[in-house]
This record gives C-alpha cells, structure tokens and sequence, in this order.
C-alpha cells in the first residue's frame, strides 16, 4: 500500500511516500539503525505517544497527531540520543527526515488524511 500524507486544511501533500507501523515490531523498530531516510518518505507510528531517537543515525521531524489525525505538537530536528516532547492527547507520530517540516506550512491544529494513492 502507498499512502501519502495530505493537509486536509490546505491540500498540501506533506510527504508522498508513508510507510507504517501499527503491529508491536515495527513499532519497536521504527527508525532504528536505518543509515537515512529518503526526502518525500515518512514512517506513521500508532499507536505512539511520544518516541526517542536511541540508536538512530540520522535526525528527524516529527508531528505528533491525537486520534483525529490532529497536529497537536511537533519538532524539528531532533538528533539521534534524544526523547521527545510528550503532548497531552497524543495518540501517534509521524516522523520525518529532519528538514522536511521547514519549508512546510502545517501548523498545530491542522488536520491530515492519509491517502492511498490507489484508489486516487
């Protein structure tokens, strides 16, 4: 499944390629020990309510979204080493390659569909 990740406020797309992990391993897994992470991609953890960058090599974004798919917090480059912030709500994170969110117009408080391009 391709999913790519929209502004339902804006229309803008946010990342073209999303990659999951809703089952225990790959929740646990996440980002760890990957060399890097291709611009346009993003991994969507859930449930999720706050993450850590242990045994990462790369720095990340990240959008921390509440159960309707809310931006309720989000963070920019955040290195490897490192906890998040915790928000009150939070019910999944999406991370990101760190840069992705600075030329991005999502704001806390936007809303987000994942699209699956198949059915486009």
């Amino acid at each position: 499944m391709i999913l790519k990740l929209v502004d339902r406020n804006t229309g803008e797309v946010i990342a073209t390629d999303i990659e999951t992990a809703y089952s225990f391993w790959p929740r646990f897994k996440g980002l760890m020990l990957r060399k890097d992470m291709p611009e346009g991609s993003a991994l969507h953890i859930s449930p999720c309510p706050s993450i850590h960058t242990f045994f990462m090599k790369f720095s990340i974004d990240i959008l921390y979204l509440n159960r309707k798919n809310e931006i309720i917090g989000m963070e920019r480059a955040l290195s490897p080493g490192k906890v998040g912030k915790r928000f009150t709500g939070g019910h999944s994170v999406i991370e990101f390659p760190a840069g992705s969110l600075h030329n991005s117009a999502v704001h806390v408080g936007d809303a987000l569909d994942f699209v699956d391009e198949r059915w486009e």
